[in-house]
């Protein structure tokens, strides 16, 4: 046996193994509508991911409520249509909803070690790491640069139908 052996119990719980591994990863947090997928969400999440090797993306996908709030108009998929695309995708490593009322406790309870923001998120984002750090949350907070940008947007990509969507 050498100096880098580590004694773990025989059984563990999944749980327990999780916690473990995701000790290890860098937990970046992405936040977004992700109303039908193209290329320049494809980019998103790989920008996010080289922001630290190792990492280990959760994607954070906003309510239809709030949707609705800041875009004026509903998405084209609900939000349990938009989870179940992203986790089929397997871009992510973790996709959560968004809070209805409150943004920050959803941060909270996944305790990102860095937020990776798109280039155009304003919402949300004024005081978030001042929110999140009297919360007890101390995070880095990146901005990621455009996918060529003013090509790839939700409403500009509908109209040429550019679109992965769930098939019925």
């Amino acid at each position: 046996m050498n100096s880098f052996s580590i004694y773990l119990p025989l059984r563990m719980s999944k749980k327990t193994v999780e916690k473990i591994i995701h000790r290890r990863r860098t937990k970046i947090m992405v936040f977004g509508t992700f109303d039908g997928l193209h290329k320049g969400h494809l980019n998103f999440f790989w920008q996010a991911r080289k922001v630290a090797a190792d990492s280990f993306l959760i994607v954070s996908i906003a309510r239809d409520k709030n949707v609705i709030k800041i875009k004026r108009k509903p998405p084209f998929l609900s939000e349990k249509k938009r989870m179940i695309l992203l986790k089929k995708c397997k871009l992510a490593d973790k996709v959560v909803l968004s809070g209805i009322k409150n943004h920050i406790p959803h941060i909270v309870k996944e305790n990102p070690d860095i937020i990776a923001l798109g280039y155009d998120q304003k919402v949300y984002v004024k005081n978030l790491k001042r929110d999140l750090k009297n919360k007890g949350i101390l995070v880095k907070i990146v901005r990621l640069k455009p996918f060529k940008k003013g090509i790839y947007k939700n409403h500009l990509l509908r109209a040429k139908n550019k679109f992965t969507f769930l098939k019925k």
